[in-house]
């Protein structure tokens, strides 16, 4: 979605028509993100809530270098990040440490399931492996930077990914499995 230097200037004038043009374009994708990153719809619409609100207090930051929404995910995700690590920092166990496995790229039975089946695999995923994964596969970033984000080795996150892969290879064996049989 492009948005032209007119509508950009407004929201930085924070002119609530055009924010509220602004999310109603752009929550659906970024909700998508938020739900990759939480357990529960719960946890996916405080994400998305207080990264509008930091999308839209630091707008004025936004210097034009890039697209717009791809500042605005870039912020989502980083709400994403820092709402677990408050959870961590609360004592919720994440198993951001406990990590390790390697899986092979499964062909056939990932091609006949729906988006739907395989975000509720990765959502049942443990926070920790379910991060990395998002992190590295969905959104593009190395391990050294999900080291830095997450505030762990780079070689802790190459484990929990290959944790996170084997995990659901498990589940998409299992389902083929039950097809087989079936």
């Amino acid at each position: 979605m492009d948005f032209d230097s007119a509508f950009i200037k407004k929201l930085k004038e924070n002119d609530s028509k055009a924010q509220r043009v602004f999310y109603q374009r752009l929550a659906p994708k970024m909700y998508g993100i938020c739900l990759r990153f939480a357990l529960i719809n719960e946890d996916a619409d405080d994400i998305l809530q207080d990264g509008f609100i930091r999308v839209f207090r630091h707008i004025k930051d936004f210097r034009g270098e890039g697209s717009l929404e791809g500042w605005v995910r870039r912020t989502i995700v980083n709400t994403a990040i820092n709402y677990y690590k408050k959870k961590i920092k609360q004592g919720i166990n994440t198993d951001l440490e406990f990590v390790r496995g390697k899986v092979k790229e499964q062909n056939n039975i990932v091609e006949k399931m729906s988006a739907d089946e395989l975000l509720v695999m990765i959502n049942q995923l443990p926070p920790g492996y379910r991060m990395v994964f998002n992190l590295n596969v969905i959104e593009g970033y190395t391990h050294k930077e999900i080291g830095k984000i997450l505030e762990i080795s780079e070689n802790t996150s190459k484990s929990q990914l290959s944790r996170a892969r084997a995990s659901l290879q498990k589940k998409i064996f299992s389902i083929r499995d039950r097809e087989q049989i079936g």
